[in-house]
């Protein structure tokens, strides 16, 4: 059976919306959101620059749209990941090497995703934090299941493993554990953590 990271690898082709988002999601992972230019956009997609105008009214918009389809893709595989498990540990320990099962794959969209926020325009970024927040409810569902205390802080256990898991893409190495591996053990780490308190 694929991996999550496969099957969300395979395109959705059903226009040449498809090869836009695929071209912007590799220029926008090399170079940024700054970097990237709607020409070259066009070119990598084998468009003239106008044509991208149909699509998209502006870089902006394309952007927000590559994240879109990231975050699409990265919410898919944790659902499926998380719908046949009944324990709240193990739904979330599924969700975290779902989720560093895309991440870690090095596909542009997932890597555009994890990138930090472009700064200078306000509007874009309140799209990308609803987009974010968007996906990281499900984390938040999750985690307000766990059979835990009230003295833990849910919303600060949210952030550390949103966090912990982002960060992996930064050391991370393909001989090293496997993503379910990493969730495991970062799993570990955390309720051995929770059940000292």
């Amino acid at each position: 059976m694929p991996t999550a990271a496969a099957q969300l690898e395979k395109p959705r082709r059903d226009s040449r919306l498809g090869l836009v988002l695929d071209a912007a999601a590799r220029r926008f992972r090399a170079q940024g959101f700054d970097g990237a230019s709607m020409r070259e956009i066009a070119g990598d997609a084998g468009m003239k620059a106008g044509s991208l105008y149909y699509h998209f009214e502006s870089k902006t918009d394309l952007f927000i749209a590559v994240h879109d389809e990231g975050i699409r893709r990265i919410s898919s595989a944790v659902e499926n990941a998380i719908e046949t498990a009944p324990d709240p540990w193990q739904r979330l320990e599924n969700a975290m090497a779902a989720h560093l099962d895309v991440l870690l794959a090095g596909g542009d969209y997932a890597r555009v995703v994890i990138r930090e926020l472009p700064a200078g325009n306000p509007d874009m970024r309140d799209n990308l934090v609803r987009l974010r927040d968007r996906y990281e409810s499900i984390f938040r569902v999750l985690i307000d299941a766990l059979p835990v205390d009230g003295a833990t802080t849910r919303r600060q256990l949210r952030m550390m493993v949103m966090g912990a898991l982002n960060w992996t893409p930064t050391w991370y190495r393909p001989n090293g554990d496997t993503p379910a591996e990493i969730a495991t053990g970062f799993l570990q780490l955390i309720r051995k953590g929770i059940d000292q308190t």
